[in-house]
């Protein structure tokens, strides 16, 4: 995580008064096949003595429950994205998916993304800047829920879900894993952007994010798809 990042996210955590805590997470049980040696590449040039076999954690949603403050602030970084792929955070809790894009297709390695929850309307402002810290717009997102925040990827064959219920057949397309060492506290999420039916080759490298550290403080329950539809009828 480079100095500027870190002062960033320092003032904006001075600014919103974000409450943080940390969490653990339990193992994804089973853990996913992982093909190719491109993603444990990856975490390995990066530091990080992850095991992309073993070390996947069950983070499908996540929340913040503990922040009594109206405005919620986190930060996203693009750490590594396969051309004609956006990026974005989606309400797990809606049958129908609300989407806030962070990262669009044209954005690359580097570029990061500081999106705040705020109320009265409910809304996501999202200001996403390029790796030179440079600001590329400001978008706002009416809706979103900080309780269920869920992740998806959307390319040429659609979007593939942070949550394997609201993909075909169930299938696990976002992995996430626990940073180490300089990115302690952190979450790295990685992406296998093609749907099985549209030949995905499953190394989950097709976009890598990384939450910047101290975000999220808890795991939200797990439901089925069945149960999620029952509730909206």
């Amino acid at each position: 995580m480079s100095i500027r990042l870190v002062a960033l996210f320092s003032c904006l955590i001075a600014l919103h008064g974000t409450a943080l805590a940390a969490t653990t997470y339990s193992l994804r049980a089973p853990q996913i096949p992982v093909q190719g040696g491109a993603l444990q590449g990856f975490f390995i040039a990066e530091g990080q003595s992850l095991d992309v076999q073993r070390d996947q954690l069950d983070a499908q949603l996540m929340q913040m429950y503990l922040n009594t403050n109206s405005t919620y602030t986190i930060q996203i970084e693009c750490a590594a994205k396969d051309d004609g792929i956006s990026l974005g955070l989606y309400d797990g809790s809606t049958l129908t998916p609300w989407l806030a894009q962070l990262f669009p297709a044209s954005a690359g390695p580097g570029w990061f993304a500081v999106a705040s929850f705020r109320p009265s309307p409910a809304r996501v402002v999202v200001n996403l800047f390029d790796a030179n810290a440079s600001l590329q717009g400001t978008t706002t997102f009416l809706g979103g829920n900080r309780q269920a925040i869920g992740f998806y990827a959307q390319g040429p064959n659609g979007v593939i879900y942070s949550q394997d219920s609201r993909n075909p057949g169930g299938a696990a397309q976002v992995l996430f894993f626990a940073g180490i060492s300089v990115y302690s506290g952190a979450m790295w999420i990685a992406f296998e952007a093609s749907a099985r039916a549209a030949g995905a080759d499953d190394d989950f490298d097709d976009a890598v994010l990384l939450l910047e550290q101290n975000i999220f403080v808890g795991p939200v329950q797990h439901t089925s798809w069945g149960s999620l539809k029952k509730r909206f009828r």
